[in-house]
């Protein structure tokens, strides 16, 4: 597939450079047009050598070969990104001042533009009328990514991660115009890892948990256009880029940045195996084995419950704006017994709970924790027929966010 890839002068230019890589791996011909301002933020050079084709900016160069109206009308495909405020200004207004702007008039296949710019651009009343000009003649513009922007400032206008512009890029291709980013403008907690309760300075009680479907999690919920805030207790890999990280140990720092972070969150996620039970008493010094003395007795006491908890705060109306519309997603690592199966204890924990979803896993030495694939099953609270998904940890993580950003659009202000 022939591929234009436009580029404007913003700084997110150079994650432009990603998705770039991402085009020419899947086989497709990518000629890149940047804006004569997107080099200074990247130079022709690397366009030249990701893409293997010359860049240029001008409708002077090479004109014999037409190329302000060749490359087209020969586009399977054109990709703005970052689709800066002005870059949008002059599309929906037919200018023509350059190579790129040529190239969208004459464009006859699919367009799509991936926005990024400060918050108050993006919410201007100008650029918000040039966006609906383009969506009414038929282009597709994506909602940005919230999050942190250049310098202190956060918000929404956020270039999208790279794999999902390509996803929603192959996606126009086919037909398909309901790729819009499903959590865009929304914030996302999500928790991690295992905790850790301490024994003594050097000992402690914790659990097997790796810490990979929280940031399978986090990845697919940061694709998927959110904010994301990751609670990350113990984890054997590192965080995703592009979310922010709260580290967290035990199971009562884990409640405290969970109880923070819902205040203002839309869907807080909790992925993390917390500890039931800690130490009623943390020796100072390490416990010594000594053999003129008894066996240490090690009394425990149960943790709080956080997940039943953040339900509780968020159907009193505690936790923010979005209390009424909320959505809280648990995690059961479950084992049958001789009292009941995988299933009978998740559903009984679904409704002592409370949550909307609960994601439910058959876990043992062998069995999802450390490991790379996982198959779940997804509860909801409301009835709906359970959903089972299952693969590698970044396909289960991508079909629960699928689901919640389903059940977000179903979400209506709780009594």
């Amino acid at each position: 597939m022939r591929i234009v890839l436009g580029v404007g002068g913003g700084i997110a230019a150079y994650k432009v450079a990603s998705l770039l890589r991402l085009f020419t791996e899947a086989g497709h011909h990518v000629t890149v047009i940047p804006t004569e301002a997107a080099t200074r933020f990247v130079g022709t050079a690397t366009w030249e050598a990701l893409s293997g084709n010359p860049v240029s900016n001008s409708v002077f160069d090479d004109v014999h070969q037409v190329n302000h109206v060749r490359l087209g009308h020969e586009a399977d495909l054109v990709v703005i990104a970052p689709a800066t405020a002005d870059l949008l200004a002059k599309a929906a207004t037919g200018q023509a001042g350059d190579l790129l702007t040529n190239t969208l008039l004459m464009a006859h296949g699919p367009v799509l533009f991936a926005p990024a710019m400060h918050t108050e651009m993006w919410q201007h009343p100008a650029t918000r009328a040039n966006v609906e000009t383009l969506r009414g003649r038929g282009a597709a513009v994506l909602e940005p990514a919230s999050g942190r922007l250049t310098g202190s400032d956060s918000g929404p206008g956020r270039l999208p991660e790279p794999d999902a512009i390509f996803d929603a890029a192959m996606a126009l291709v086919h037909g398909q115009t309901d790729f819009q980013l499903p959590l865009a403008g929304k914030t996302v907690t999500i928790s991690a890892g295992g905790t850790r309760e301490p024994l003594d300075p050097v000992r402690f009680l914790g659990n097997r948990s790796s810490g990979k479907q929280g940031v399978a999690l986090a990845v697919a919920a940061r694709n998927a256009g959110a904010t994301v805030r990751l609670l990350a207790a113990h984890m054997e890999v590192p965080p995703p880029p592009g979310v922010e990280v709260v580290n967290v140990e035990t199971a009562l720092q884990l409640r405290e940045a969970a109880l923070a972070a819902a205040a203002d969150s839309d869907v807080v996620i909790m992925s993390a195996a917390v500890a039931d039970f800690r130490p009623a008493e943390i020796s100072d010094t390490k416990i010594k084995k000594r053999d003129d003395t008894a066996d240490p007795v090690i009394t425990l006491v149960r943790n709080p419950d956080i997940l039943q908890e953040l339900v509780e705060r968020r159907n009193q109306g505690a936790t923010g704006p979005a209390a009424d519309s909320q959505l809280i997603v648990g995690f059961a690592a479950e084992t049958g017994d001789k009292h009941g199966d995988v299933r009978a204890y998740a559903e009984a924990k679904l409704q002592r709970k409370g949550c909307d979803l609960l994601v439910v896993n058959h876990v043992g030495s062998d069995k999802v924790f450390g490991k790379d694939t996982n198959s779940v099953v997804i509860l909801a609270r409301s009835g709906s027929e359970p959903q089972e998904a299952s693969g590698t940890k970044a396909d289960v993580s991508a079909a629960i966010i699928s689901r919640i950003g389903f059940e977000l659009n179903q979400v209506s202000p709780r009594a």
